[in-house]
């Protein structure tokens, strides 16, 4: 299902990898990311709910296993956790409009964590300043292993939840995003061509806080994905 690809890229020890741990033979790309897709966290950070996505890139560098110990950046305040549904691609998406094309040109779905420096991130807002320093760290996108497409329907309402320390803190379902995955790809895919070995972030449920050294997480994909994970 995939299109011929050369020898993935290994960054710095993150490749591309099914949930049984063996390699997927696909390159490593970027990540298009989703900032508010589920209106009660756009609500809980008293951001507007948007009317269309708001997109922002983290580098291949970003890029880490959720199934290794999560280094958190020092002295750069608190880090965030935003659980989400992670789709990678498998097939070249250029200004596509049909759906249909769409969902066989994914190639897998994961769970992941979209880490954010909030400090820093709120000192940029209020500058007008773009977001990478908070966003596109290295290791700032821990994602699992990858569950082939061909077995899961997204329309089915997956479940997305994290917790932390044995507490619940992030749950929500994708029927909730405000901009469904097929939906959301066509629309990234008329700005920004999706390669394969590229991954998308679709955004994340109400319930963000900080994660502490010695925390201990689980992340969640319905019942097709579960992540014990914990912070170095």
């Amino acid at each position: 299902m995939f299109d011929e690809i050369n020898t993935p890229v290994d960054q710095d020890g993150y490749r591309h990898r099914w949930i049984d741990g063996s390699p997927i033979d696909i390159p490593v790309g970027k990540a298009v990311c989703v900032g508010r897709n589920y209106a009660d966290h756009a609500k809980e950070l008293g951001n507007e709910v948007p009317d269309s996505p708001i997109l922002f890139m983290k580098p291949a560098t970003a890029m880490a296993s959720l199934h290794e110990p999560i280094e958190l950046p020092k002295g750069q305040g608190e880090v965030h956790h935003e659980v989400e549904m992670v789709v990678l691609i498998g097939k070249r998406i250029r200004r596509e409009t049909d759906l249909e094309t769409i969902r066989f040109s994914i190639a897998a779905y994961g769970v992941g964590l979209d880490l954010t420096l909030r400090d820093v991130q709120n000192t940029l807002k209020e500058k007008g300043q773009p977001w990478e320093r908070a966003k596109a760290f290295d290791g700032a996108a821990p994602i699992s292993g990858f569950v082939d497409a061909r077995g899961i329907s997204v329309r089915q309402n997956l479940d997305v939840t994290l917790e932390l320390n044995d507490a619940v803190k992030q749950h929500g379902h994708t029927g909730q995003m405000l901009f469904p995955t097929f939906e959301l790809l066509a629309q990234i895919s008329q700005t920004f061509t999706l390669e394969p070995g590229d991954v998308v972030f679709t955004g994340t449920p109400a319930g963000v806080g900080p994660l502490n050294s010695g925390d201990r997480f689980t992340a969640r994909l319905g019942n097709i994905i579960q992540v014990f994970g914990h912070i170095a």
